[in-house]
């Protein structure tokens, strides 16, 4: 072979692994990051370019630490995920990535982006250590302890809320607290539900922590947290003292009555529920249920008050 062949082929080889390490960075799931939005939409400052910036900025640290994390996952559960009938596909379970290259991305991820959330802002750094230590946390244990692995990842996209509002440096409302939790809750749940149904006899062998847990008990579980988080959202767009005091915001409720509704259809009537986010990107009237939830929210905070 010629030297320009060999180039060529180490060339295609180096472009196929960079792919790989995109995919296992899994750019899909960073959609969970927009949470960050949160604090600057609803501290009406999205019509400030400085806050702007600080938000994307603190969009982008997320994105790079949760993909760290990600690829820990994978080489935590590595042996787990090649029996898993869709997780065997993932390009270090299917050995297309190289353990090597996977582990020196993870820690290179880790390492620079905990600098620069310090650098963004002394508490979103704080924020961003309790993020990675909670999913280093989930990673090596808390997936195992019955309920707790729902509240460890229930308490991720807390985190991710309150970081985007630190990010900024403005007030976090209770309701953060509490919507976000109930909503992440319910997704945590029916990922769980999603699990169980899917690998059937083989759940357990798996994962551990799904012996624990049952179809009707998840079922029941789901349906409390549904009406939790339906009320909760109810609750805080007449209570919250930021909002418009017209009680305009109660408006968006049948967009979260109609996502929550959606939601559920596809985890019961199309076996969804696995990936949130392939969900939200895939499916048409839940995406369009999402974006007109934003439009709307954002035309009553902006133009009501």
């Amino acid at each position: 072979m010629s030297k320009i062949a060999l180039e060529r082929t180490a060339a295609a080889t180096g472009a196929q692994t960079l792919k790989y390490l995109l995919i296992s960075m899994r750019p899909k799931q960073w959609t969970k990051n927009f949470m960050l939005f949160f604090g600057l939409i609803f501290s009406y400052n999205l019509r400030n370019p400085s806050l702007i910036v600080l938000t994307v900025a603190g969009f982008a640290i997320f994105c790079l630490l949760s993909s760290g994390i990600y690829l820990v996952n994978d080489l935590v559960d590595l042996e787990k995920d090649r029996k898993h009938p869709l997780k065997s596909k993932r390009p270090i379970a299917s050995g297309k990535l190289p353990q090597a290259l996977a582990t020196f991305a993870a820690f290179l991820l880790l390492i620079v982006s905990i600098p620069l959330a310090f650098i963004l802002n002394y508490s979103f750094g704080l924020i961003a250590v309790g993020y990675v230590t909670l999913m280093l946390a989930y990673s090596y244990g808390l997936k195992h302890l019955v309920l707790i692995d729902v509240f460890a990842i229930a308490a991720g996209f807390v985190l991710r809320a309150v970081a985007g509002a630190e990010a900024i440096s403005v007030p976090i409302s209770p309701w953060l607290y509490v919507c976000t939790a109930l909503g992440a809750l319910f997704l945590g749940l029916s990922k769980r539900r999603h699990e169980l149904i899917l690998l059937n006899d083989d759940a357990t062998g798996h994962r551990k922590i799904l012996e624990e847990y049952s179809a009707p008990m998840l079922d029941q579980m789901i349906t409390i947290v549904t009406a939790m988080t339906i009320m909760g959202y109810s609750l805080y767009t007449f209570s919250a003292e930021n909002l418009p005091r017209n009680n305009s915001m109660m408006l968006t409720i049948p967009f979260v009555l109609y996502g929550a509704f959606r939601y559920l259809y596809l985890i019961h009537l199309k076996n969804a529920g696995g990936s949130p986010e392939d969900i939200l990107l895939k499916d048409k009237p839940l995406l369009l249920d999402v974006a007109l939830w934003v439009v709307v929210s954002a035309g009553i905070l902006y133009y009501s008050r």
